[in-house]
């Protein structure tokens, strides 16, 4: 699929390339190139060792370590869309980007970014159930449901997503064709558009709400309800352990709506910009990491499963 450019007066559909002007400082690429490829490194280890340990340690068969597993493998193609690409541009000194490539990049980044506040709708309703209905919890969170809810979060985001993609795929491009980004983010690229595109940003407004509203109410209503519920717990160690079984998850949800929140909330100024993009880095390269860590430091189930792990390992050799 090809965008439309404006070029020599007429329009014509041509596979033309877009700059992606990152951080606008290239004396620092070989610093944040050093600097990004272990957090890139980390993340992809880390994650990939929480899905391999989900699957294949028994004691971690249970509901809320299958999300997990499931966040830690959608954090993995999160975070494969954007930073591969980045890095490689820090080493080269290539800012650009094919235009098939940018609409790709952008598809998958609303399509991930979409199921990411699902998933975390999802994990938060199990630590709801699991805190204040916990005589019902196995009836309500059984395996039949979990399966569900994953394929259903895997699933709702398509639809909005394609429509708005499809749309943007309709827009005539004209130069210059820059966008002060390091990735290719929905706002930026319908503003190469040299058409009006109130409408189209009105409609992405729109179906973006109508898609990531529903998780994030349910992630907020869940929490409001654990907190009350923790707050009715008489003593101060029951209150503890009640705390300790969603506060890994929480630290991953202020981290990804608190970065979104800043990026998306405050109005679109070339004065916010650059903050815009230091925000951008949280949910596409720190959140991602987050998990894991949060998880493997924080979760005693986790830890025991790492050390078993290693164990088996040594033994082998």
């Amino acid at each position: 699929m090809y965008l439309k450019f404006n070029l020599e007066g007429g329009n014509q559909t041509v596979p033309g390339v877009i700059t992606l002007l990152d951080f606008n400082r290239e004396d620092l690429h070989i610093v944040l190139f050093i600097l990004f490829l272990p957090i890139y490194i980390l993340t992809m280890a880390g994650n990939i060792l929480i899905v391999i340990l989900v699957f294949l340690d028994q004691h971690l068969h249970t509901p809320m370590y299958f999300f997990l597993g499931n966040l830690s493998f959608l954090e993995t193609c999160y975070s494969s869309n954007i930073t591969p690409r980045m890095l490689v541009s820090f080493l080269s000194r290539d800012k650009t980007i094919s235009v098939n490539g940018c609409f790709t990049q952008l598809y998958f980044f609303a399509y991930l970014g979409t199921i990411e506040c699902y998933f975390l709708a999802v994990m938060s309703y199990d630590r709801y159930l699991a805190i204040c209905k916990p005589l019902h919890y196995t009836m309500l969170m059984n395996g039949r449901v979990c399966i569900q809810l994953v394929a259903g979060s895997w699933t709702v985001g398509l639809l909005p997503v394609s429509v708005i993609m499809f749309f943007i795929s309709q827009l005539t491009l004209c130069g210059p064709k820059q966008i002060n980004h390091f990735f290719c983010d929905l706002i930026p690229v319908i503003r190469l558009s040299c058409s009006d595109t109130d409408w189209i940003e009105t409609t992405t407004f729109i179906l973006s709400a109508i898609d990531t509203l529903p998780p994030l109410l349910i992630t907020l209503t869940s929490y409001v309800c654990i907190i009350k519920s923790i707050l009715r717990i008489p003593s101060t160690t029951g209150k503890q352990k009640a705390f300790s079984t969603c506060s890994s998850h929480l630290i991953v949800v202020t981290c990804f709506y608190g970065s979104l929140m800043v990026v998306y909330v405050l109005p679109n100024m070339s004065s916010l910009s650059e903050l815009k993009k230091l925000f951008s880095l949280f949910y596409t390269l720190l959140t991602p990491l987050v998990n894991p860590l949060v998880y493997s430091l924080r979760n005693k189930e986790v830890k025991e499963a790492i050390k078993k792990s290693f164990k088996i390992i040594h033994r082998i050799h």
